[in-house]
């Protein structure tokens, strides 16, 4: 066999090999990507810009009356951070709230009771039906700018006022002796953890469900010893009260941040009662008929059977719910809310920074949806079932 025969052999099987193939694509579509990122680079100098982050410590020269405390003279970087953490504040928040909704609604949608599962399914096809901004503008303009003035306020127990002020509501402060309460709290949950993976591990061992969270109460016993063992009170309940046309004392949610917050709340709770709904019948009817049968309750049947085996159902539709939600607070900005977007959006109007203050936004956003991803994917992994 000639040489060129050979090599003609070789090259036909390189080129059949799937591994080679997969591995020079990866390559090209890398290469190709780094050469049009330096042509941009390149397009961007010709114009006679540079590329630099420098200006994140100039002087911002503007204000924001939302978040931590922020003046005129504070360097650009400063504003980003406000901007982020109320952008965080909003997710967290929001996440929490809306789970707790959607689980709720998508829990009364399948009720047996006719008018519970007529108001959940009105609900849910409104709200998945309707954009989201439209919701916002309506529960912003509609209700919130609506609401009566501080002497007309609205009280609720805690107290909370609800003014066209904002939202007014108790809130603890920590007390000088704080500091030597703090390692009870962090002791309670350490302790805490270490008794429910105690209990998983009695589940696995006797092969039998176990009660996990009554046992992780025991150590609220930690902090409670704590509170009378430390000297003075640790937290102080700060109470909103009203002097004049303000109020002092408390905290207080601005009505964009409860415009923005409530109506993530209510639109993903929307989305996520659909998930709720769609784990929990797909879970085998005959298991709830067996228990049934053996005499558990309704609420026995949902928590102890039905909720365990839906919740790996539930929770990869969830994290796509999640990161939704936290993209969507970008919205804020139409209602005036000063989030990521909208501090980002003056920052580069001020600096006109428009290339780095992008790059700066999508590094936060993603960051942000990345580290959502991974903590709910690793309590998939947790609660996904294990082939044996």
């Amino acid at each position: 066999m000639s040489q060129l025969a050979i090599s003609r052999q070789w090259m036909t099987r390189i080129l059949r090999d799937e591994r080679f193939l997969r591995a020079f694509g990866q390559a090209v579509f890398a290469i190709a990507m780094l050469l049009l990122a330096l042509w941009c680079l390149g397009n961007y100098r010709a114009r006679g810009l540079t590329f630099t982050f420098s200006f994140l410590r100039q002087e911002a020269s503007f204000d924001l009356a939302e978040g931590m405390a922020f003046s005129p003279v504070d360097p650009y970087w400063r504003a980003f951070v406000v901007g982020l953490l109320n952008t965080l504040k909003v997710a967290i928040l929001g996440i929490i709230m809306a789970t707790i909704v959607g689980v709720v609604a998508g829990v009364a949608r399948l009720s047996t009771n006719w008018l519970i599962s007529r108001i959940a399914t009105v609900y849910i096809e409104i709200i998945r039906n309707t954009p989201l901004l439209v919701q916002l503008f309506f529960l912003y303009f509609a209700v919130m700018l609506k609401l009566p003035d501080l002497k007309d306020r609205i009280v609720l127990p805690g107290p909370i006022f609800i003014s066209v002020r904002g939202i007014n509501m108790v809130w603890p402060r920590p007390m000088p002796s704080f500091s030597l309460w703090l390692p009870f709290l962090i002791g309670a949950i350490i302790v805490g953890i270490l008794i429910y993976g105690w209990r998983v591990l009695v589940e696995r061992r006797e092969r039998r469900p176990v009660t996990r969270l009554r046992w992780t109460f025991i150590a609220l016993a930690i902090p409670i010893i704590g509170w009378f063992v430390v000297p003075g009170n640790p937290l102080y309940a700060h109470v909103p009260v009203v002097e004049g046309l303000r109020v002092v004392g408390g905290t207080t949610w601005s009505l964009e941040f409860a415009t923005i917050l409530f109506g993530l709340v209510i639109y993903t709770g929307a989305f996520i009662a659909e998930v709720v709904r769609a784990g929990i019948m797909a879970v085998p009817k005959g298991q709830s008929e067996a228990a049934r049968a053996q005499g558990f309750t309704e609420m026995q049947i949902l928590q102890l059977i039905v909720l365990p085996q839906a919740i790996r159902i539930i929770i990869p539709p969830l994290i796509s719910q999640y990161l939704n939600l936290t993209k969507n607070s970008s919205l804020a900005i139409a209602i005036g809310f000063l989030d990521l977007y909208a501090v980002s959006s003056t920052m580069l109007n001020q600096s006109g920074r428009v290339v780095e203050v992008f790059l700066m936004l999508m590094a936060a956003y993603l960051s942000i949806s990345l580290t959502i991803s991974v903590m709910m994917n690793v309590v998939n992994r947790r609660l996904s079932l294990v082939e044996r």
